[in-house]
């Protein structure tokens, strides 16, 4: 059996011991080992659920980072005094420098937190975009290149550019994708490569079909023609796939894709345990 636990998201189930904040970590359970997905925004709320029922902590053979922003890699330098040299695997582009445009006008850095020597020091560093194999039914998306599709991205999400500042487009964006006896099961930190662009691309990589799809999918600053469009596809080509979404999905895209799709489509606030095969 294949589990997969929602370690940290925005929202908890009720009455969970888990604690919630702004941010994702997927914990993915298999027979052949056990690893981590993202790191949510903090130590604390990663070290407590992680530890959730008991005070035991999982095995984890080894992590993977979905992109740079905090609440992705809050908890990462606990991670690391926890599991030392733990294989870590993610993007090159993971260490360009990443910030946030508030309200006001202010800018202020989301990026990691740690540099790439500092992360190499504490940690095995695979570094590249090719898809890669982290467990035998288990791999990375590798970098999501073609993107005919709308990002999932916002003009507030912001890279150094000369002397100012342009729009960042995630080059480091990438997602996991599990293979069951049924499909495969896509897991998304934030989708900042965009939705149907990951879908797209885990088909052309890994084949048909998608079974299921669980995480961010960063539909929260779409307007309701894009929406629209979203479901469209959905419909059309992912007809019976369910979905497990939360963190940066939004409210109006949740009950938008649930009005269409019904029962497939589900929150999965942290607490959450999904079982495949």
């Amino acid at each position: 059996m294949k589990h997969i636990t929602c370690v940290t998201d925005n929202c908890v189930q009720p009455g969970s011991t888990f604690w919630g904040e702004h941010g994702v970590s997927f914990l993915i359970e298999t027979e052949d080992g056990c690893v981590l997905f993202d790191t949510g925004q903090s130590r604390e709320v990663l070290a407590h659920n992680l530890r959730q029922p008991g005070d035991a902590l999982p095995p984890v053979q080894a992590l993977a980072l979905s992109h740079a922003h905090e609440d992705h890699t809050g908890g990462l330098s606990w991670v690391l005094e926890t599991w030392p040299g733990l294989p870590v695997y993610a993007n090159a582009d993971l260490f360009r420098p990443r910030y946030f445009r508030e309200r006001s006008g202010q800018v202020r850095y989301v990026g990691l937190s740690m540099s790439q020597d500092e992360l190499a020091r504490g940690a095995s560093l695979h570094l590249g975009s090719q898809p890669t194999q982290l467990l035998p039914t288990l791999w990375t998306t590798g970098e999501i290149q073609e993107r005919a599709e709308l990002a999932g991205g916002s003009p507030r999400l912001l890279v150094p550019h000369g002397d100012g500042w342009q729009q960042d487009t995630y080059q480091d964006d990438m997602s996991l994708v599990l293979r069951s006896e049924a499909g495969w099961v896509l897991i998304c930190g934030c989708c900042h490569a965009g939705l149907l662009n990951t879908l797209a691309h885990v088909r052309r990589v890994f084949g048909a079909p998608i079974i299921s799809v669980l995480g961010g999918a960063h539909l929260l600053d779409l307007d309701d023609a894009q929406l629209t469009h979203i479901v469209e596809v959905l419909g059309r080509d992912y007809p019976d796939t369910t979905w497990h979404l939360n963190h940066c999905t939004g409210h109006q895209a949740l009950v938008t894709l649930q009005r269409a799709f019904g029962e497939r489509v589900r929150p999965c606030p942290a607490s959450t345990r999904l079982t495949f095969d």
